[in-house]
């Protein structure tokens, strides 16, 4: 039976406590399964451990341009919606997703949970 993944927009994949500061690497959030092709939708940013005010400059694979955390100013209930650039860029068959951090200048333990959203063809 095919999966839910193939037919509609739905969660393809979520980490808990990836660092949001600058030097953390990027982090794996889903892999494109063999034969398939993933087209991102969006993205959540949730559960910050802390205030992510200083986050102005995140990636994430197929989104297209960085965008800012900035207005994610209240830890552990606050969240944010990311959507992807007019012209996204389509992920290619196993190429893994990743949150990628630059330029940012936040706290250096401020962790948080990323849903990432859309679907494989």
């Amino acid at each position: 039976m095919a999966s839910l993944k193939n037919y509609a927009i739905s969660l393809l994949g979520s980490k808990a406590a990836v660092a949001m500061t600058n030097g953390g690497g990027p982090t794996t959030l889903f892999t494109t399964p063999v034969g398939k092709t993933t087209y991102i939708t969006h993205a959540v940013v949730r559960s910050a451990s802390a205030t992510l005010v200083s986050g102005t400059a995140y990636t994430i694979t197929g989104m297209g341009s960085a965008f800012s955390l900035s207005a994610l100013t209240t830890a552990t209930t606050g969240f944010v919606v990311v959507a992807p650039a007019s012209t996204i860029q389509r992920q290619l068959v196993a190429e893994a997703t990743a949150v990628v951090l630059t330029t940012t200048t936040g706290s250096g333990t401020a962790t948080a949970t990323i849903d990432v959203f859309g679907y494989t063809v």
